[in-house]
């Protein structure tokens, strides 16, 4: 399979960095975006700018999508003027937005149907991942289409094939269950430094290397004590997340106490008009809110 053009469709907070690292990668991208401007600003790095998603999927190689739901997916990728109704037979569509597993599975099979290889690889490491190109990348699909798509995903980070079809989608749910877990369990920790007489900064660097380390104490941690929360994934986006997480769970008999109340925390926040916050931000917010 050759993967020397590619259609990027979505060049938002991440979308953006991801489709000028592939450019600089060497390969001929055509992007385009919702927002016009989001995507023009991308051509003083080579970018080809195109009008419409179909334009920017027609004759690519691989079109990569980095919308921001399963439904913007359905609608852009598989509705009207679709992007897969134009994209050549045994080219890759590869999806690395969240959605949900069954929606992976249902344009999985789509794709099929025209003729047309299919990849869920949603990513984690936020913003400065996708600047950097150190994405997690979990891929659910064909071993050997992923395979094909190392020029792709070298790119961007590091890929681990997961599973079929939707599982990709699964990785990215537990994923995002324990990113929202930890971003309040920080919250709460170095507020609870704060309020006892700790400093909190010099409480974070103790624990550094320590069993409480990880990547959303160590940016997220810093962040909060900084107030540093702009640009950067909004407590919506959580919600739905942990929604989507929650719902396939008790379609599979599970009951998942930490996520539900997680989830509700941040919905709480979202229906108090908080949804557009950095989701670090909100749950400072909230958590200060809460303990006055």
């Amino acid at each position: 399979m050759s993967v020397t053009r590619i259609g990027f469709i979505g060049t938002g907070i991440m979308g953006g960095h991801m489709a000028r690292r592939l450019a600089q990668a060497g390969l001929a991208v055509t992007v385009w975006n919702r927002s016009l401007g989001k995507a023009e600003a991308l051509e003083r790095f080579g970018l080809t700018v195109a009008a419409e998603a179909a334009e920017a999927a027609r004759d690519a190689d691989v079109v990569v999508s980095m919308l921001s739901s399963g439904p913007i997916c359905d609608e852009v990728l598989f509705g009207a003027n679709a992007a897969a109704d134009v994209m050549p037979p045994g080219s890759t569509l590869v999806v690395m937005s969240s959605i949900p597993v069954e929606t992976a599975r249902r344009q999985g099979e789509l794709a099929a149907q025209k003729g047309i290889r299919y990849v869920d690889a949603p990513v984690s490491g936020g913003e400065t991942g996708a600047d950097e190109g150190t994405l997690a990348i979990m891929a659910g699909g064909e071993a050997d289409t992923i395979g094909a798509l190392k020029p792709v995903f070298a790119a961007l980070g590091r890929v681990t094939h997961v599973g079929p079809t939707g599982a990709g989608s699964l990785a990215k749910l537990a994923n995002q269950l324990i990113v929202a877990s930890n971003i309040c369990a920080v919250a709460e920790a170095l507020l609870l430094a704060e309020r006892g007489g700790a400093h909190p900064a010099r409480v974070r660097e103790a624990l550094l290397g320590g069993f409480a380390d990880s990547t959303v104490f160590r940016q997220h941690g810093r962040r909060m004590i900084e107030a540093d929360f702009a640009p950067g994934g909004t407590a919506r986006y959580q919600i739905k997340d942990t929604g989507t997480a929650l719902a396939l769970a008790a379609s599979l008999g599970l009951r998942l106490p930490v996520a539900t109340e997680v989830d509700r925390i941040f919905r709480g926040l979202v229906d108090n008009g908080g949804g557009d916050l950095d989701h670090s931000a909100a749950i400072v917010e909230l958590r200060r809110i809460n303990l006055r």
